[in-house]
């Protein structure tokens, strides 16, 4: 197996982001472990209507199920993985798994703003287009169209998973073909090349 070489500018261990696997449901239980022990925890919710036979109930849903991302360096790995409820962090070959700042910098935007935030099929290829105004202001995704709403959608490369956030076309702007795009980490993908959409690579013999 090639080498990791070390690309000039990687921000240092204790500033990058991990992906984290959890249980089943486990999600805010093993955020709520990782903030005690002082670990900086990202866990993205979304609001969803749940219909009862006499009431509708409002209830918070991780956006992407089963994970959570942890902020810190490879000191803090025993304690992560050692909190009941995690089974594993996420690794690209024999390294650990760095997802990048602009991506959870633009879920953390969606999030906390007031826009209508939901699960969506992961999606690579589309326009790619840079929101000029409004509260994600310089946050670029894919712009595709779903029940005659615009959507921007947000990808975390490293899970393969995708939110959409509704927004109005006229508050995005195409990006140049020439932008830079975040590559999928070859983790992802099996020896013979071909996408592992249902169970990618770092998952395979490390449940």
């Amino acid at each position: 197996m090639p080498a990791v070489q070390r690309i000039d500018g990687d921000p240092p261990e204790e500033a990058c982001w991990w992906a984290v696997y959890t249980r089943h449901q486990h999600e805010k239980t093993v955020a709520r472990m990782l903030s005690g022990k002082g670990i900086e925890v990202f866990l993205p919710l979304y609001e969803s209507t749940r219909h009862w036979k006499d009431r509708n109930k409002q209830i918070s849903l991780p956006l992407f199920p089963c994970y959570l991302f942890v902020r810190g360096g490879h000191d803090r790995r025993l304690q992560v993985v050692a909190t009941p409820g995690v089974h594993m962090l996420l690794y690209t070959g024999e390294r650990l798994a760095r997802v990048p700042e602009t991506e959870i910098h633009a879920i953390r935007m969606a999030v906390e703003s007031a826009v209508h935030v939901e699960p969506h099929p992961f999606l690579k290829c589309g326009e790619r287009v840079r929101v000029k105004r409004g509260p994600l202001a310089g946050i670029e995704g894919v712009l595709v169209r779903k029940r005659n709403q615009d959507r921007l959608v947000l990808s975390v490369e490293m899970l393969a998973q995708s939110v959409g956030v509704e927004i109005d076309a006229a508050d995005v702007e195409p990006v140049a073909a020439t932008g830079q795009r975040l590559a999928i980490p070859a983790g992802l993908y099996s020896g013979a090349g071909s996408f592992q959409s249902a169970q990618p690579q770092w998952l395979a013999g490390r449940s």
